[in-house]
């Protein structure tokens, strides 16, 4: 009996942010069959002379023109069936960006490339859909041990606006909402926060402050986890 053909691709699902906008995730239209015409992640099949990390970040850049500093890797898809072509595992990785800060476009190995919000996505080809939604959940679990909104928010940004990012991460619908006040103070207790002098106007109250991140304190909380129950 011989060794199995077994082969090894990798799956990158790149969720983007904007304040107008919410939630988005990044996705292609295939060139080629199996599946052509329809949208799916962007991805492929590891080259032998590659890892792991190599190869996404490849796959992204020749599908999607774009690259991405820091992908996480989420999990390993191996359901026999789930590519009709032969037997093929995929190593899936994922990654929160500011949507506004890439231009995508449909590079030399897809017919199209955009965003989609994530509550509007189309039917998505192989077991794409699987894997999206197992990176929604692990994004959404990760407020609770990591701050988020460093690299997502202005330098100085209102309060609302971070509220506003968690809001629209934790429940993008808005049928659930964050409790604003005890978000705050719990916010404001991991100490990662700097209130400035500055005022902005919102709407028809008084100013509101603005704040900005302590970089150093962000990211010693950040590398170190912590316990945020939104």
């Amino acid at each position: 009996m011989g060794l199995p053909n077994i082969r090894v691709s990798v799956d990158a699902v790149v969720f983007g942010y904007d304040s107008k906008e919410g939630l988005s995730v990044l996705l292609i239209k295939r060139k080629v069959a199996p599946f052509k015409g329809e949208w799916a992640l962007p991805g492929g099949l590891v080259k032998e002379d590659e890892s792991l990390e190599t190869a996404v970040h490849r796959e992204l850049e020749e599908e999607t023109g774009i690259t991405v500093n820091y992908l996480e890797q989420l999990y390993t898809f191996g359901t026999p069936g789930r590519d009709p072509r032969n037997r093929v595992v995929t190593v899936a990785y994922y990654g929160l960006v500011r949507q506004s800060e890439f231009d995508v476009y449909a590079a030399t190995d897809a017919a199209d490339a955009k965003w989609f919000h994530i509550d509007d996505t189309p039917k998505l080809a192989f077991d794409h859909e699987q894997i999206l939604a197992a990176a929604t959940k692990r994004l959404r679990g990760k407020l609770s041990y990591e701050p988020i909104g460093f690299e997502l928010l202005d330098e100085k940004f209102r309060f609302s606006d971070l509220y506003h990012l968690y809001q629209t991460i934790y429940n993008p619908t808005g049928e659930k909402k964050i409790d604003r006040r005890n978000f705050k103070k719990k916010f404001l207790q991991l100490g990662i926060l700097e209130e400035l002098p500055e005022k902005v106007s919102e709407g028809r109250g008084r100013p509101g402050a603005l704040f900005k991140f302590d970089k150093e304190k962000y990211f010693a909380l950040k590398e170190r986890g912590m316990l945020f129950q939104v």
